[in-house]
């Protein structure tokens, strides 16, 4: 009987430790949204986008269609970003899309599977 009460009394000491240390996280996690941007969330976005449409246009997973919403999505992404993002990075980004759209011609073309 001892010892479970031992033990009962442990756990509740780990979770009070928890609690604080859930409290910073939080707090932490609070701090970083701050900070964040939507031009941020915006540019991952298209990233994981440009990588799951390139994905698409493999030989081994080839999806034309998810390549298709890929590059229509980045194409109404792109110029969102524009004036949040340096030229060089808007730059970078158009250039990912017209590379896109070259591979998607390429995939899609009689002969290419």
């Amino acid at each position: 009987m001892r010892s479970f009460v031992a033990d009962e009394s442990d756990a509740h000491g780990e979770e009070q430790e928890q609690q604080p240390a859930q409290e910073e996280l939080l707090r932490q996690l609070e701090a970083e949204l701050e900070q964040l941007k939507v031009a941020d969330v915006l540019v991952q976005t298209v990233f994981t986008v440009s990588s799951l449409g390139y994905r698409s246009l493999g030989e081994e997973s080839r999806d034309l269609e998810q390549a298709k919403l890929a590059i229509d999505a980045l194409r109404a992404l792109i110029p969102a970003l524009k004036d949040s993002v340096p030229p060089d990075l808007g730059r970078d980004l158009e250039q990912m899309v017209a590379n896109m759209q070259l591979a998607f011609a390429k995939a899609a073309a009689p002969g290419s599977e």
